[in-house]
């Protein structure tokens, strides 16, 4: 039934969606399924907080992902505050999902994760996964400011959530990280 609904979503969005007719991807695809990539890695990041004294808000390592988009953002040509803004929304989606798995296995310890991932080893991974964001955040900008924005954004997290298998906590994280994917300039 889910699928259906999501089936019918996705031809509902590109009816309604009006095309483009610049280079500008057609799709928010890429850029909200590396969202999706990066909401489920914050599975890894839990399991590697868990437990120890780091703590799930990381101000220094935030502030470190904000002055790297905004300091490239202008090179993609886009403005650094959106930028931001954007990835603001992606490590709070992942904040939702390292809480929501604390809470889970501070309710069914049996559930905690027998071994502790390296946080050196998944930074990097985020870094790429960041890369993409914003070279899609650039790929998609005309689309990205356009009316059918919001309806081509649901659409396209309803499809994620759908391809990623995600349970109500990863869909609601992923919610969080496209909050901020349209803009109105």
């Amino acid at each position: 039934m889910r699928v259906l609904a999501v089936l019918l979503t996705v031809v509902s969005g590109l009816l309604l969606a009006t095309v483009s007719a610049s280079a500008a991807p057609a799709s928010l695809w890429h850029l909200t399924d590396l969202a999706a990539q990066r909401v489920r890695i914050a599975d890894q990041v839990a399991a590697a907080k868990y437990g120890t004294p780091s703590p799930i808000d990381d101000p220094v390592r935030e502030q470190q992902i904000y002055d790297s988009v905004a300091a490239r953002a202008p090179a993609l040509g886009l403005d650094p505050a959106d930028a931001v803004r954007f990835f603001h929304a992606q490590i709070e989606a992942n904040k939702v999902v390292q809480r929501g798995l604390y809470a889970r296995w501070d309710a069914h310890p049996s559930e905690v994760p027998s071994t502790r991932p390296d946080l050196g080893e998944i930074r990097p991974v985020i870094d790429r996964l960041n890369t993409g964001l914003l070279t899609e955040l650039a790929a998609t900008q005309p689309l990205r400011k356009s009316r059918s924005c919001p309806t081509r954004r649901l659409v396209a997290a309803g499809v994620a959530d759908v391809v990623h298998r995600f349970d109500a906590l990863h869909a609601r994280a992923l919610g969080e990280a496209t909050s901020a994917t349209c803009t109105t300039r």
